[in-house]
């Protein structure tokens, strides 16, 4: 768990600095971008965030994120502010390590992470376009290279297979 203000980290607890595998007061005053993959992914994720969490104060979802050792792993991750009208601004953060019933096991590019996460969330490729930007015919892209990826000949086998979910 930890305390944020406009994305970085005030206070982190020890639980959250080990799972990331840093030494507890050494995220104090860092930016949450350590713990994403990459820049690009923590940009769009906090422009995610902001439309939901103005309009209902709390945010939640899974995703792929990075641990001090480059190590990458699924996190369910929820945070709430302290002021919905400032979405960014102080919250309280907690994050779960979802790696055991969700290894990452393949080997994905920072937008395959983020159509994974959203198509995990239960989302249309429509409703993923209109969040990423992107078309619904790239969005369809995305999900057939994500189908080869993991051997799924479905959408629902490709996201038991992301869930970690066995038949």
């Amino acid at each position: 768990m930890c305390i944020s203000v406009d994305r970085v980290i005030q206070c982190a607890n020890e639980a959250l600095a080990s799972m990331f595998g840093y030494a507890c007061p050494a995220l104090d005053g860092q930016s949450f971008q350590v713990l994403y993959p990459t820049v690009a992914e923590f940009l769009r994720t906090g422009e995610r965030i902001v439309p939901i969490m103005s309009a209902k104060g709390r945010y939640s979802d899974e995703r792929i994120m990075r641990r001090a050792n480059g190590e990458l792993f699924w996190c369910h991750v929820s945070g709430r502010a302290l002021d919905p009208q400032q979405a960014l601004g102080a919250g309280v953060w907690t994050f779960e390590d979802v790696s055991e019933k969700r290894p990452v096991t393949a080997e994905l590019t920072p937008r395959e992470r983020e159509i994974a996460a959203l198509l995990v969330e239960g989302k249309t490729s429509k409703m993923i376009a209109r969040e990423t930007d992107l078309s619904p015919r790239t969005v369809e892209m995305y999900r057939a290279k994500l189908m080869r990826k993991f051997s799924a000949s479905t959408s629902t086998e490709l996201v038991h297979k992301l869930m970690g979910v066995t038949r």
